[in-house]
Order: structure tokens, then sequence, then C-alpha cells
């Protein structure tokens, strides 16, 4: 998309403005949009990591070197954070905990008196993705709303990815 392009347009509020004009759809038509983003998706499919770390910089204006997190920046935001908000967070993980291991479902089977099997087999996603916004909209609640169910339920594998700040860190 280029830089001229607007996604949101501010409109000041008077007496003198056509709201039903102003408040049509964008000038942009969903296929333009749609275009776009089927492009970058195959340009990600082929490229991989080598095709996110230039979007990351087209899009974020930060130029990352790699895009995981390492051992050391998670230790760092651990030792670093506030203590009174380290313990909110670990309530709040174990009230979420709580709550959603009483939805765990179990697998059962049972056989009729004339031989029919009736059952259930739960088998939970072996890998979820978890987007948590970041910038002024950095929610820990985010991460443990996603992560705490999705752990519980016995997804062996929790992807969790957010945009950087500008200086390439992320939200502790």
């Amino acid at each position: 998309m280029g830089e001229d392009r607007v996604m949101i347009k501010k409109i000041k509020y008077s007496s003198e403005i056509n709201l039903e004009k102003e408040l049509a759809r964008s000038q942009f038509s969903y296929d333009d949009v749609n275009e776009t983003v089927e492009n970058i998706l195959k340009d990600v499919r082929s490229r991989g990591d080598k095709a996110l770390i230039e979007y990351t910089e087209k899009f974020d204006g930060v130029k990352l070197e790699t895009l995981e997190v390492s051992d050391k920046e998670i230790e760092d935001a651990y030792n670093t954070i506030d203590k009174e908000l380290l313990e909110v967070i670990k309530y709040s993980h174990d009230n979420i905990k709580k709550y959603h291991e009483r939805q765990v479902r179990n697998n059962f089977m049972i056989t009729e008196e004339n031989g029919v099997v009736l059952g259930q087999i739960i088998n939970p996603i072996e890998k979820v993705g978890l987007y948590v916004p970041g910038g002024t909209a950095s929610y820990p609640s985010t991460v443990l709303m996603n992560a705490v169910p999705a752990k519980i339920a016995g997804c062996k594998e929790i992807i969790m990815v957010t945009p950087p700040n500008p200086d390439g860190s992320i939200s502790a």
C-alpha cells in the first residue's frame, strides 16, 4: 500500500458536515486490499522469515535481525517488571487457569447392549498462533486469556507474535 493511502479518515464534526457522505465506504475497494494481502501472504509463504523481516521494516519502520525473542530478553523483562504488576499477573493466571480447567472434556467410549459403540475422542490443536498487540495496547491479559486455555487444552506449541517498538524491542 502506498504512503498516500489513508485507511482511517478523521472527521471534525460540525452542523455543516454531510455525515452520510463522510461516513460512506472508503474509496478503496476490498478487492484492492485483498489483493495486497494475498500478495504479502504469497511472498511470506515463498520467502519465509526474510520476507517478514522486510515487511517489518517497510510497515513498522524497524530493521530486525531476528524474529525470535531471546532467552536473555525474556529474563531481562522478568527481572525489570514492576513486582506488584507481576503479582497481579500471577494471580490473574491462577484464576484463568482454575476457570478453564473446569472446561476440559475427557475421552469416553461406551458400548450399548446391542453392541453399538458410542464415544468421544478429544484431540487438542497441536499448534496455535497468538497475536498480541503492542505499543499503547500491550496488555498482559491478552496473553493470559489466550495462552492459558491453549496450554490447558493440550496444545503442544504456542507461537506468539507482537509488533516491535520503534527500537526493535517488544513490551516486557
